[in-house]
C-alpha cells in the first residue's frame, strides 16, 4: 500500500506522516524531496536542460522518474507499505507520479491536506522558518492548484488537530488488511 500525502507547506504532511507510521503496521516514510535534494547536489548549472532552470527541483526531469523507480525498489526490496509526503501540484508530474505508483500497487491512496495561506504562514514560521517569496510563491500556487478536483480526497486541515488528520486518513483506508 502506498499512502501520499500531499498538501501545501506547512499543512501538516511532515507530522501527519510521522504519526501514521506507527499505527500503520509493517511501513516506512519515503520522503521523495531527497531525491531532488540529490539531483540538485549532483547535477550542475551547466548541465541542467533549459526547462529545468528553475528554483525547483520538481522541474528536473529525472526527479518524477526517480521518485517512482525509487518507490517501486523500497517496496520490492523492504516488503513495506510507503507513506509518502510531498508538495507536488504540478499537474504532470503530480499524474506520472501516482499512475507510476498505481502501476505497480493497486492499493495506492492520495490525501491532499488543504490549508489557507494564513494557516501555512503561521504554521511556517512556528517552526522557525521565514515566510518569504520562495513559500509566498509555491504556497500560492499550491493553494490554488490543490483546490482543484484532481487532488482529492481532499482534508481541510486550518482547524484540526493532526491526530484528527490522521483517523480521517486510517477511516479512508480502513478497507485495506494492515
Amino acid at each position: 500500500m502506498i499512502i501520499m500525502i500531499n498538501g501545501s507547506f506547512g499543512s501538516g504532511k511532515t507530522s501527519t506522516s510521522q504519526k501514521l507510521k506507527p499505527l500503520i503496521p509493517n511501513s516506512m516514510i519515503y520522503d521523495p524531496e531527497e531525491i531532488g535534494y540529490m539531483l540538485n547536489k549532483i547535477i550542475t548549472e551547466d548541465i541542467y536542460l533549459e526547462e529545468e532552470r528553475t528554483d525547483d527541483f520538481q522541474d528536473i526531469g529525472l526527479w518524477r522518474i526517480l521518485v517512482v523507480k525509487t518507490a517501486q525498489e523500497l517496496m520490492n526490496r523492504y516488503k513495506k507499505h510507503l507513506i509518502v509526503p510531498m508538495t507536488i501540484y504540478k499537474c504532470e508530474n503530480f499524474d506520472y507520479i501516482l499512475n507510476g505508483f498505481r502501476s505497480f500497487d493497486r492499493d495506492t491512496f492520495h490525501f491532499c491536506l488543504l490549508a489557507s495561506e494564513e494557516t501555512i504562514k503561521k504554521r511556517v514560521e512556528n517552526r522557525g522558518d521565514k515566510f518569504d517569496d520562495w513559500y509566498r510563491k509555491h504556497t500560492n500556487a499550491g493553494v490554488i492548484a490543490f483546490k482543484d478536483i484532481k487532488f482529492q480526497e481532499h482534508i481541510d486541515t486550518d482547524n484540526k488537530e493532526i491526530e484528527e488528520v490522521v483517523r480521517i486518513i486510517l477511516g479512508k483506508i480502513s478497507k485495506i488488511n494492515l
